[in-house]
């Protein structure tokens, strides 16, 4: 069964060589990065994860269902990229009143998250489709929004799914100086604020995202503590292509119809919006109260849990019975399914989940999780002011 080998013995969507393990569980894997700093080994798999898997894949053979995407998800993709492409056009091309573009601006980039959520983050995963093609030119739809599927995909699918929390590891957790998200990160004064500006953090996000984190990985090839695998020609033209694409896009063509002030409107209101709902859905499953932030043996460089339960200490759900939600973000308000099984497509994850809690029940494992979205909202919270206020 190709489809169980690349599931459960993932390598999270990156097309390298045979990937080599790196840890003593014998069911996980990355693929072969040179990491910078000696990176965390996790232990032996636990018998919670044997059963685990075992119990998913008898799910999917006895339903007859592929772990990848389905109709309804394709349904949605054309949803939100012909609502952004119309939404656009009509900003552009045939400029409403400044109320309602502002209101469009707000609609546009609640779109471009959604393609985000909901097309990208599964083609990167390559959980989109059964077709590979397919998966990289949903993985590519974050190309033309102006980030990068390649850093994409060492970001996330590497270091942030592989030592999640781990800190300097764990890039996901690197918005210093101005934001302290784990407790080994320095502190200074202005953290005692973080948790009353934060959201001014993530209103420049995306900014920060296409404009310089990009660049910086692109020039210092190195994401956290991984280096960048050699980027063949093919890939370096389609860095800086997709870039001048998305130049032109966003700010050379709007500039040319609307004019430079009300194109800077618009444009920072997109971003604004674009870089809060990004952040906020992806901060409330790992910056929480409840959540911990292992550290590797000093001695050993040994984590404490093996991968899965290091998964489930690590990440937390919200809202999980509000299927708008679902719906809108993508299923990644079921972090805990996504975490321990990256490569299956959130349409799955709401059955898996009754799986997944019912074996955590039995093994005694925990599974973390917010019947609201508010109640997440205010644990990242309470988050940022705890460690605001420690050192």
């Amino acid at each position: 069964m190709g489809w169980f080998n690349q599931i459960f013995l993932p390598t999270f969507g990156i097309n390298l060589a045979i990937p080599t393990p790196i840890t003593s569980s014998p069911f996980f894997f990355l693929p072969s990065f040179h990491f910078l700093m000696r990176p965390p080994r996790f232990n032996q798999a636990s018998l919670f994860h044997i059963e685990l898997k075992h119990r998913i894949k008898t799910y999917f053979a006895e339903t007859k269902l592929s772990p990848t995407g389905n109709s309804a998800l394709y349904f949605k993709a054309l949803f939100f990229i012909i609502g952004f492409v119309s939404v656009y056009i009509h900003l552009v091309f045939f400029t409403p009143h400044w109320a309602p573009a502002l209101l469009e601006s707000v609609i546009l980039a609640a779109f471009a998250a959604g393609i985000g959520f909901n097309v990208m983050h599964d083609g990167a995963h390559g959980s989109f489709s059964k077709k590979e093609w397919i998966n990289e030119m949903a993985g590519l739809s974050i190309n033309f929004l102006g980030a990068n599927v390649f850093m994409w995909k060492t970001k996330h699918n590497i270091a942030h799914h592989s030592f999640t929390n781990v800190a300097d590891h764990d890039d996901d957790m690197n918005a210093r100086p101005l934001l302290r998200l784990c407790p080994t990160q320095k502190k200074y004064s202005i953290h005692n604020y973080q948790h009353i500006y934060f959201l001014f953090v993530y209103a420049i996000l995306y900014l920060y995202w296409v404009f310089v984190t990009d660049y910086k990985k692109y020039i210092s090839r190195k994401v956290g503590s991984i280096a960048i695998k050699p980027m063949t020609w093919k890939e370096h033209v389609s860095f800086w292509g997709y870039k001048a694409i998305h130049a032109l896009l966003f700010l050379v063509l709007p500039i040319y119809t609307l004019g430079f002030n009300t194109w800077i409107v618009g444009f920072l209101v997109f971003s604004i919006a674009t870089g809060i709902f990004l952040s906020l859905v992806f901060q409330l499953a790992h910056s929480l109260e409840e959540t911990t932030f292992p550290l590797p043996d000093q001695g050993t460089n040994q984590l404490e849990n093996d991968w899965a339960v290091h998964q489930l200490r690590t990440t937390a759900n919200f809202a999980t019975s509000n299927k708008i939600l679902s719906w809108l973000v993508g299923g990644l308000n079921f972090q805990v399914e996504h975490h321990l099984f990256p490569n299956i497509s959130h349409v799955h994850y709401y059955e898996i989940s009754k799986i997944i809690k019912a074996t955590c029940a039995e093994f005694g494992v925990p599974y973390l999780e917010h019947p609201k979205m508010r109640l997440a909202i205010a644990s990242h919270v309470n988050h940022l002011r705890n460690l605001g206020s420690r050192h």
